[in-house]
């Protein structure tokens, strides 16, 4: 699957993201936000740390990468383009994966343009960076799950606002699960809690990967991407 021809609609879908003002906005505008949260209250904690800045990130990318997801399909379907690019000689899983890793780059490109906060901290103090390399693989994983989240409901719909709204409403859905436990009946707090995004990404934001967190979010994201695979093949024999 990850061939050639994955890598051309993933190089392809990451630079038509700069022929637009998506991504800067989108971008511009996380940063600034970010910049803002974590710099308000970073000395009020009196430590050189980085997990605000994490937790701040990862609350941000239920809203942002919906966005950034929403025209990954539905635009192609509105415009027509679909169409075309699914009589060349390329398979529906190759445009599948080749849509989210061109949006995992943008989101990669994302992640690295807040290094200068790491940079910054490790100048006032002594940053303890196993905790940050934690942390960013943490908001790696669950930026490549909302990424699949979003393309499974961009490929839905040919309209990129329902794919947005639709993206954004099951982003904050998994992002509130666990903080609803206290009103979830005793035999679904357990479920509750395992489908939480925020309960899997909390651990990597204190500098611990497990492996269940791994697992979820590498499985959320292989069953989006299966379901987004689904839709557009059906689309083929419709």
């Amino acid at each position: 699957m990850m061939n050639s021809k994955t890598m051309v609609i993933a190089r392809r879908q990451f630079a038509s993201y700069f022929n637009g003002p998506i991504a800067y906005i989108v971008v511009g505008l996380v940063l600034l936000i970010l910049g803002f949260l974590f710099w308000e209250t970073f000395f009020l904690f009196g430590r050189a740390t980085m997990r605000e800045m994490f937790r701040y990130l990862a609350l941000i990318n239920y809203f942002a990468l919906p966005a950034l997801t929403m025209g990954l399909i539905a635009e192609e379907k509105r415009t027509g383009t679909i169409e075309l690019l699914l009589t060349m000689p390329v398979t529906d899983a190759q445009v599948i994966v080749g849509k989210f890793l061109g949006a995992l780059g943008l989101y990669g490109v994302m992640l690295l343009l807040t290094l200068p906060y790491c940079f910054s901290v490790a100048s006032l103090g002594n940053l303890d960076w196993g905790p940050v390399f934690a942390g960013y693989v943490g908001l790696l994983l669950q930026g490549a799950a909302l990424i699949g989240v979003g393309l499974m409901t961009s490929s839905f719909t040919d309209n990129q606002l329902v794919a947005l709204f639709t993206a954004l409403g099951a982003s904050v859905f998994f992002f509130l699960l666990d903080k609803f436990l206290p009103f979830f009946p005793a035999p679904l707090v357990g479920i509750a809690e395992a489908v939480s995004f925020d309960f899997h990404v909390e651990s990597m934001r204190r500098g611990v990967i497990a492996l269940r967190d791994v697992v979820f979010f590498l499985s959320v994201t292989a069953l989006t991407l299966m379901v987004a695979f689904r839709a557009l093949e059906s689309r083929r024999w419709s």
